[in-house]
């Protein structure tokens, strides 16, 4: 498996936990990120990992801003993109059980960095449900 990651300023300490957890586990990992506190644009990040999902290159992807929201809409602005804003792991699960999301947006300033990576471990490790899910899901795209 391999997972794309971004993240802006907001999100660095999050990210190199996330990563952490991820190649620990043999997971490999695309970062898009930023590495430093200096201000970056969220879009440009947001794209990197949507296209990454888009064409094959990575599985899943994860995003991480301050507040999830921004880098969000930037990555569901992809046409096979389905991007949900998790701030629990109940949430998560839910949005790859029912939403057929991938990819996930954490919202850094509302999660604790744990929290972060038991959130992505939790969508990592659920799956789509199907059934009466997958009508709704197909009529997400406007493609």
């Amino acid at each position: 498996m391999i997972i794309a990651i971004g993240n802006d300023h907001a999100g660095v300490a999050y990210k190199n936990a996330i990563v952490a957890a991820l190649e620990s586990n043999g997971i490999e990992v695309l970062n898009f990120g930023t590495d430093t506190p200096e201000s970056v644009d969220y879009p440009d990040l947001g794209h990197a990992v949507a296209q990454a999902v888009e064409q094959g290159r990575a599985s899943l992807g994860i995003v991480i801003c301050g507040s999830g929201n921004g880098i969000a809409m930037t990555a569901n602005k992809h046409a096979k993109i389905r991007c949900a804003v998790c701030w629990t792991k109940e949430l998560a699960a839910l949005a790859r059980q029912h939403n057929d999301a991938n990819v996930i947006s954490i919202p850094a300033r509302f999660t604790a960095i744990e929290q972060a990576v038991e959130i992505v471990r939790t969508f990592l490790n659920s799956t789509f449900e199907g059934g009466r899910h997958e009508k709704r899901v197909h009529k997400i795209c406007c493609c």
